[in-house]
C-alpha cells in the first residue's frame, strides 16, 4: 500500500457513486417505502434535520471510504475484474458489521435488508469504478 498509484479522479467519482447509488435505492422506484416503513418514517419526518449537513459528511465519509478502497487497489495488475472483487468483499465486511449493530438494535429483517443492500451495491460500484478507472 506504501507503493499504491491513486487516481484521485476516481476517488472523487466514486465517493459521488454513493449519491447516485442513493438516490435510486432510497427513491419510491425501489426501496424508499420499505425503508420509511421500517424506520417509522412519515414524509414529514424526512423534511427534518439540515440536508446541508447530512450531505456534507455523507460526502467526506464517502470520500474517505473510495480512498481506502483505492489504496488497497492502487497495484499495478488492478483492472475492472480486481475492483469488483475488492467491492464485492469490502462489501461484505461492511454488510455483517452493520447487521451487527442492527441486530443488537433490535432492527427488523426489512430494516437490515434495505439498508444492507445499499452498503453492498455502494462498495461494489466504488470499487468496479476504482478498478477499471486505474
Amino acid at each position: 500500500m506504501e507503493n499504491a498509484t491513486i487516481n484521485y479522479l476516481a476517488v472523487i467519482v466514486a465517493a459521488l457513486s454513493d449519491f447516485v447509488v442513493g438516490a435510486l435505492w432510497y427513491s419510491p422506484l425501489l426501496f424508499a417505502k420499505p425503508w420509511m416503513k421500517a424506520n417509522g418514517f412519515t414524509p414529514e419526518d424526512l423534511k427534518k434535520g439540515n440536508p446541508a449537513v447530512t450531505y456534507t459528511v455523507v460526502l467526506v465519509l464517502s470520500l474517505v471510504i473510495s480512498y481506502i478502497l483505492a489504496l488497497f487497489l492502487g497495484t499495478p495488475d488492478t483492472d475492472a475484474t480486481r475492483g469488483l472483487a475488492v467491492g464485492v468483499h469490502a462489501g461484505v465486511l461492511a454488510v455483517c458489521a452493520m447487521t451487527v449493530i442492527a441486530l443488537f438494535e433490535k432492527r427488523s429483517l426489512g430494516y437490515i435488508l434495505v439498508n444492507s443492500g445499499y452498503i453492498f451495491v455502494g462498495f461494489v460500484v466504488k470499487g468496479l469504478i476504482l478498478g477499471a478507472w486505474r
